[in-house]
């Protein structure tokens, strides 16, 4: 029973991977250990499952429809396994979770080291990164994403957050060049400015009614990294529009001030997404509802700076 249950499995990740060489690399196995298993698999049932070429696997009829009937099959195990999950009071098992690189390592794993420091049998596997993964395809538990979500059919979602901007330049660029009063004095100061698919975004200010006001002040320095931002800012090379949990430290330490304080700033919102089920497990929910507790002190949202 379990090497059927394995060859399933390796079937399913073949398809979803999109070849076998794909799903060797996911499993971690040989692409030669994949095409034997799906090979066994097919001796088995006695139907070709793919359509084999020298550059490519595709389903066969018969295999369309065992993959659809898989699919199902698995999907009924993990929900077994989350309702059971679910009736154990200790948060235990492999949880996977995908963040933004820099957010994610400021933010968000100190909070997740800290829940597992709290439950010893769970495990952690976070991947920061900025690339914008598939839960479902890449076997995700949770995701946390900022700003606008896109449509992402077969997730929910939980905004577990606000990330709030401000303004802030080093004391010698301010002794240098004055500290603005207005907004409109802003377009007066050299800026460094976040830059995304090769152009320099615009600062946004929440107004009462309508879409923020944009503010593109002049600019010498544009740089895709909001690390390397913040660098150039305690450098003295201008004003930076910069998350408040990043500034946090450069402001507790007298390396920048923020600017404009009476000017509230911008939020954006910080969402947990995972794979849409009717038994969310334990892990889950545990690790949702930690994120939702404490993300926005961590960021300073309630103070003005993060803790």
């Amino acid at each position: 029973m379990t090497d059927r249950l394995t060859g399933v499995a390796v079937f399913v990740e073949a398809v979803e991977a999109g070849g076998f060489a794909a799903a060797a690399q996911r499993l971690n196995l040989s692409r030669s250990a994949v095409g034997k298993t799906v090979a066994k698999l097919e001796e088995r049932l006695g139907a070709r499952l793919f359509h084999r070429t020298t550059r490519s696997q595709s389903l066969t009829e018969d295999g369309q429809i065992f993959y659809e009937r898989c699919l199902r099959a698995l999907a009924e195990i993990r929900d077994g396994e989350a309702m059971l999950d679910s009736g154990r009071r200790e948060v235990s098992g492999r949880l996977r979770v995908s963040m933004p690189a820099l957010f994610g390592r400021h933010c968000v794993a100190p909070l997740l080291v800290k829940l597992a420091a709290q439950h010893p049998r769970l495990e952690l596997n976070l991947n920061l990164s900025d690339r914008r993964v598939d839960l479902i395809e890449d076997g995700f538990d949770l995701a946390i994403r900022n700003g606008a979500l896109e449509s992402d059919a077969g997730l929910t979602t939980r905004r577990i957050a606000q990330q709030r901007m401000t303004l802030c330049a080093s004391p010698a660029y301010l002794r240098e060049h004055g500290v603005p009063q207005t907004i409109a004095a802003l377009h007066e100061h050299d800026a460094v400015m976040y830059m995304r698919a090769g152009q320099p975004r615009a600062w946004l200010f929440p107004v009462p009614e309508g879409a923020p006001l944009e503010i593109m002040p002049r600019s010498r320095f544009q740089f895709d990294a909001l690390d390397v931002i913040a660098d150039a800012t305690v450098a003295g090379m201008g004003i930076a529009w910069l998350p408040c949990w990043l500034v946090a430290g450069p402001v507790r330490r007298g390396e920048l001030v923020r600017v404009l304080t009476d000017v509230p700033g911008l939020l954006f919102d910080v969402h947990a997404l995972w794979p849409r089920s009717p038994h969310l497990p334990l892990r889950v929910r545990a690790a949702i509802d930690a994120l939702a507790a404490n993300l926005s002190r961590v960021m300073g949202n309630e103070i003005g700076l993060a803790a």
